[in-house]
């Protein structure tokens, strides 16, 4: 299959080498920015991984309006970019209103937007018009053959440096699945894919005010996204995931990322000889 590699600083997405996107899910302080930020690159430049960091500086989709989003975009932006420049890392980091799109650039080299607004076509066309790779996250109320009008949105707006996301399907109440028929399907649209392993696992408001999630399931599916043929992975990570104000159900643990990393890259490897 065709798929166009996406050129990122000194390497590409969607090449010979699995990238692998990670990372807090929320910015809950610099420190722990730091902490990932150092661990995850030493893990991944020893594997011979590409590696982006990532963390967001608002959750405006949180279950309840009293859940901890981030510091917000000013102050976010600030403390990614001090891992950028510090850790020589590129940056992948999510909006949800048109109008952060071109401060996020300045800062990311990836916008993401999240599942639930994958629709959004005024955020779409902001996003691409930055010129950034955008990674549209599939929306867990769609199908993998309705990226194709989200993708058209993007590239009719100048941009065709574009990645496509699976992060589970709803699956009834309280749940996800993974279909991983979504991976080929939408690789057939020309553009790496990107498995997000650990949204996968999230049991989306199973705690009332919150989401649950189970970790434990995350490496079988990460391993099984690499033998399918995915291009990337993404997980979000943490130093101490059930101390996590955002997501702790269902990250991983920074102890926990090198065997991950080193038996997905395994997989990656041998399904391409």
């Amino acid at each position: 299959m065709d798929i166009k590699r996406i050129k990122l600083n000194n390497f590409e997405i969607g090449g010979d080498k699995l990238t692998i996107l990670a990372g807090p899910c929320a910015i809950e302080s610099q420190s722990i920015l730091n902490k990932t930020a150092e661990k995850l690159k030493e893990i991944t430049e020893k594997l011979g991984i590409n590696y982006v960091f990532k963390s967001s500086f608002d959750k405006a989709n949180r279950s309840s309006i009293t859940s901890f989003r981030g510091p917000g975009i000013d102050e976010g932006l600030g403390m990614l970019a001090k891992i950028k420049k510090e850790f020589d890392l590129p940056i992948v980091t999510d909006i949800h209103t048109p109008d952060q799109a071109q401060p996020t650039a300045e800062v990311a080299d990836i916008i993401q937007i999240p599942a639930f607004l994958c629709r959004q076509t005024d955020l779409l066309v902001a996003a691409a018009k930055t010129g950034k790779i955008v990674n549209i996250k599939k929306g867990q109320f769609l199908a993998p053959e309705q990226m194709g009008s989200l993708i058209k949105k993007v590239e009719d707006s100048g941009n065709n440096r574009i990645l496509l996301t699976d992060r589970g399907t709803t699956f009834g109440y309280n749940n996800l699945v993974v279909d991983f028929r979504g991976i080929p399907i939408m690789q057939g649209f020309g553009y790496p894919v990107v498995f997000d392993a650990t949204h996968s696992v999230q049991l989306p408001g199973a705690n009332g005010c919150s989401s649950g999630g189970d970790r434990k399931f995350v490496p079988y599916l990460a391993k099984a996204a690499m033998a399918v043929g995915a291009n990337v992975l993404f997980f979000e990570v943490h130093p101490d995931p059930e101390k996590a104000l955002c997501d702790g159900p269902n990250m991983i643990a920074l102890n926990d990322a090198e065997e991950l990393f080193r038996k997905c890259r395994d997989i990656f490897e041998l399904i391409r000889r």
